[in-house]
């Protein structure tokens, strides 16, 4: 029979840990139904999430939707505990690698050098920074799963709910019907959909006729100037996905990032307008109306200040953990020299894919990677100097992602910052090397884009993996699920990405697909290379920031990722924050005991999950339709039903909650 851990759903090294599975039992584990499971939900969830962080700027963990539909679908086929966990595992990963792709892949079209995706370049970048990501990771494996001072909260949480899952209660309704409801809203708001419901409104409104007079120090007149003050304005989109990320952030985090919209839309925006007599000649000359003048201004002006404040926010991020960075590449060093150390009896729990099979696939990968970046380049020394920094970044932040993750969670991997960090090192150095132009920020990408996949792929693999140590699954085969899922993702995600890019108006980088981190990587990558960077502008982003950490701001990275999505997003994000701390406060107010929270915690994020899923897997179906010329009529479009929509996305994520904590009476009063 499975055993119970003693430590709860922790567990560490030593005689006192006890896996749910004892190591001498044998299980049903790598098996056909869980690895192709598993790779379905790869494909599936590293479309969803790519969707998502396009539109929004960040993407949401896997591992509990993945977990919750892993149950519900192999429990007919009385899969095993171990299978429900490979198929966790294998499809998790598929989320990992989408958000490392849409930090970056995108990067390449956002800054000119590919007019369209290359899908064979895309693929191998995707693939070798995946299996890059699973492969350095497995080298620091046990040190850190097995390290009680680590305690992986999201892990836990996991874990707690595959042993709860064994009763029979996995929640999975919630997600399927959520999703469904999310994919309904947005089947009847997507431009390439059925367009019943107009998700927000735009427009600029005047806010009167001032004139500046400038002034010596005398008091003398310089002269006067004339202008009209104007303010656009939009309101929050009537989104499941948008409102779900809000909701699963918290109140806390959404108003940040909704404060970095106000600050962008309503506080600069209002001055460029002010300030740029050049607006309103574009509108007499019939350019455009005053929104499509607003909007551009803003893409021009506004979005490098954001641009500049997210380049300091990310390594303010970086210094805030490098007590932790300093631990996690010290451990990782420490535990490579120990490698091989340990004795020759190993447990089924304990065994890894062996070492030198790690290093020799390693190794391998790099040439694929020389090609590539000589193919950017077409210069050998140039590509073998950047697939060097790649292999030394990735191994590095690989490291640092496993550490980070076990300490915060894989919702709060800072892979942007770590991708970052490796793009301006090896922009610099192709800048040194003469590689310039777009062949070196092609060449700056393809770095960057690997490095992040690996930091992406490896802070989510320990994390399954940990859930995996707590419940006693097999590291190897989990290491080889691991593998899968990453090679079927890979396969797949350039192909809901660029299905996006051809059919929504205005692609990726516009305003309905904005993608903040490619719009920063592509910027900074055009700027150190090719010379190509605002930087009056950046540089006032990057005082903005340093202003923000003087006084003490909360996460001023993610208030200059809130300046740089569209406000109708950050509204909507605000809207989820809000309606998660009313359902706090109603729950509060019922005296929960700790049982209770957990209830209310789970069934709400596996409803704000299923509606991300559904909206993010129809938002690619719609662009899908539209490839194949296929034309869905317009019936009304109506920005009241948004008012509704609104209504019922908060009545699902609060009274189900609250039903599920009613029932199970789990609360004082």
């Amino acid at each position: 029979m499975a055993g119970q851990s003693n430590q709860g759903a922790g567990g560490s090294a030593g005689m006192d840990y006890k896996p749910y599975v004892p190591p001498d039992q044998d299980m049903k584990e790598l098996t056909l139904k869980a690895v192709l499971l598993g790779v379905i939900l790869a494909i599936i969830l590293g479309a969803a999430n790519a969707y998502l962080g396009l539109v929004a700027g960040m993407t949401v963990a896997a591992t509990f939707p993945a977990a919750v539909i892993a149950m519900a679908a192999l429990r007919p086929f009385k899969g095993t505990v171990l299978e429900e966990n490979m198929a966790r595992t294998t499809g998790a990963v598929g989320e990992a690698l989408a958000a490392g792709a849409i930090f970056t892949i995108p990067a390449f079209l956002i800054s000119g050098v590919w007019t369209e995706f290359d899908f064979f370049r895309s693929t191998v970048l995707m693939l070798v920074g995946g299996l890059l990501g699973v492969l350095f990771i497995i080298i620091v494996r046990r040190t850190l799963v097995e390290d009680a001072t680590l305690p992986f909260p999201e892990s836990r949480a996991c874990a707690e709910l595959v042993k709860a899952g064994q009763g029979g209660q996995t929640g999975a309704g919630y997600v399927f019907w959520a999703m469904a409801l999310g994919s309904v809203i947005e089947f009847f708001k997507n431009p390439n959909g059925i367009k019943l419901i107009k998700p927000y409104v735009k427009t600029v409104f005047s806010l009167g006729h001032s004139k500046i007079t400038y002034l010596t120090g005398e008091g003398s007149v310089l002269g006067e100037v004339g202008r009209q003050g104007r303010a656009l304005i939009e309101s929050p989109a009537a989104s499941g996905a948008l409102v779900g990320v809000g909701y699963i952030i918290g109140p806390k985090l959404a108003s940040i990032t909704f404060s970095g919209g106000v600050f962008g839309w309503l506080f600069l925006m209002p001055l460029v307008l002010f300030m740029s007599p050049d607006a309103a000649q574009l509108v007499a000359a019939g350019k455009g109306s005053w929104v499509d003048v607003a909007s551009a201004a803003y893409s021009a002006q506004v979005k490098p200040i954001a641009v500049g404040a997210m380049l300091v926010g990310a390594f303010w991020t970086l210094y805030k953990m490098r007590n932790n960075l300093i631990a996690g590449v010290r451990r990782s060093v420490a535990d490579m020299k120990a490698v091989g150390e340990t004795g020759s009896t190993v447990l089924r729990t304990d065994k890894d894919l062996p070492l030198g099979t790690v290093i020799i696939a390693i190794i391998a990968l790099l040439i694929p990677m020389i090609l590539i970046y000589n193919s950017f380049t077409a210069q050998l020394g140039s590509a073998i100097v950047a697939a060097l920094v790649m292999l030394a970044a990735g191994l590095l932040f690989a490291a640092v992602a496993g550490y980070l993750v076990g300490i915060i969670g894989s919702s709060s991997n800072p892979i942007s910052g770590l991708t970052l960090t490796t793009l301006l090192i090896a922009a610099v150095l192709m800048v040194a090397l003469g590689v310039k132009g777009q062949p070196g920020v092609a060449a700056v990408l393809g770095v960057a884009a690997v490095v992040c996949c690996v930091a992406g792929v490896a802070g989510d693999m320990i994390q399954d993996w940990k859930v995996g140590h707590i419940l006693g699954a097999t590291p190897w085969r989990m290491e080889v699920g691991g593998m899968i899922g990453v090679t079927a993702a890979a396969l797949t995600l350039v192909v809901p990405l660029a299905l996006l890019h051809e059919n929504v108006p205005g692609g990726i980088g516009g305003e309905n697909l904005p993608a903040p981190q490619a719009g920063l990587m592509a910027m900074m990558s055009q700027g150190i290379v090719g010379g190509e960077m605002a930087w009056p502008l950046v540089i006032a982003g990057m005082l903005f920031s340093v202003a923000l950490i003087l006084i003490g701001s909360p996460s001023p990275m993610l208030i200059a990722v809130g300046m740089y999505l569209p406000f109708h997003s950050t509204a909507a994000i605000f809207v989820g924050g809000i309606i998660k701390w009313y359902l706090d406060h109603r729950a509060e107010a019922k005296q929960p005991t700790v049982k209770g929270k957990d209830l209310v915690e789970r069934i709400g994020l596996l409803i704000a999950s299923g509606l991300i899923a559904g909206e993010a897997l129809t938002g690619v179906a719609t662009a899908a339709l539209r490839a194949a010329n296929v034309t869905l009529p317009t019936i009304w479009y109506s920005p009241w039903l948004g008012l509704v929509v609104f209504g019922i996305l908060a009545f699902v994520l609060i009274h189900y909650p609250l039903k599920e904590l009613n029932a199970s009476g789990e609360f004082g009063k």
